[in-house]
């Protein structure tokens, strides 16, 4: 039997955003401003967090969890796609495809985990806020993201595995600028129906999560809203609102790009990724700080801690 699976000696190339120079050379300029800020903005939340004990609670616990799973999703495309601008070239090995995948799924996974233990954190906050200490222990916090990076890497394993199982021929582009499953599937010349299965399935544990935020809202807004309180109505708002934001860009793009049929992706959908990949990471430090003073307080007690460190 002749085998047909190349993966070994493969690659791949990706095809980028745009197909046009012109709109290709926008984004490497907008990658290279964008990257940066990514970096040095969740770097400056965990560094905030650490160094102010006013933040050393599980809500900011569970910030710096987030802002550390966006720098490393950042990582794990934008330098590859910056590189490949730079040299001229589209290509990317098999094996490095395939690990794009695997991090690329464990950690969108690992994420919208952590974005439910958040919204968990702030409906026991509110809903039962004498018994949050107790609920909300050091060791819940740490469970809570120990689950999800071990929900997030187990949900990457199988993908990953029956991707690199694969027969591929022919073709060898990719409509995006990394690497994921859906890309990778239409690349195939084997019988990829188990597979297409089995990610449906993937995004149905990526829903799991969505589902938890909901309910979780449900409960806040039906216990704030039992109470004839405006002050009070408003400061569950103000909690919620920059966690809510966050949920709505991240699940609004990731739902417009994979909640629909594999034979619908095309060049054009690689925008939509630039969302989720690229702008929501670097949005969510200044969301998370423009309206929290507290956050505000320690970047700016961090600022005149270095400052007064190294004095010019």
């Amino acid at each position: 039997m002749r085998d047909e699976n190349q993966s070994s000696v493969l690659d791949i190339f990706l095809l980028g955003v745009s197909s046009h120079q012109e709109q290709e050379d926008f984004f490497f300029i907008l990658f290279l401003f964008i990257y940066p800020i990514t970096l040095i903005g969740n770097l400056l939340i965990i560094l905030a967090i650490r160094s102010d004990i006013r933040l050393h609670n599980p809500m900011y616990f569970l910030l710096a969890n987030l802002s550390f799973v966006d720098i490393v999703f950042s990582s794990v495309t934008i330098p590859k796609g910056l590189a490949n601008h730079l040299l001229g070239t589209r290509a990317i090995s098999f094996g490095g495809c395939l690990t794009q995948m695997y991090f690329m799924i464990a950690l969108a996974n690992t994420d919208s985990y952590i974005l439910a233990a958040m919204a968990y954190d702030r409906a026991v906050a509110i809903t039962r806020p004498l018994h949050y200490a107790t609920i909300m222990s050091p060791w819940t916090c740490v469970l809570l993201v120990t689950g999800s990076w071990v929900v997030g890497n187990a949900s990457a394993f199988p993908h990953t595995l029956l991707t690199a199982s694969l027969s591929y021929c022919g073709n060898q582009e990719v409509a995006n600028f990394y690497c994921d499953t859906a890309s990778l599937l239409k690349l195939s010349c084997s019988d990829i129906h188990f597979n297409v299965k089995v990610m449906y399935l993937g995004v149905g544990v990526f829903s799991v999560p969505l589902l938890c935020i909901i309910i979780s809202y449900v409960q806040v807004f039906s216990t704030v809203l039992r109470v004839p309180s405006t002050k009070r109505v408003l400061k569950a708002f103000s909690t919620c609102g920059s966690h809510l934001t966050v949920v709505s860009l991240y699940y609004g793009t990731v739902m417009g790009m994979y909640f629909r049929p594999l034979t619908s992706y095309s060049l054009k959908d690689a925008v939509i990724t630039v969302m989720y990949i690229a702008v929501t990471p670097v949005l969510n430090p200044f969301i998370y700080t423009l309206r929290n003073r507290v956050m505000k307080a320690a970047l700016e007690k961090l600022f005149s801690k270095r400052t007064s460190s190294h004095p010019i």
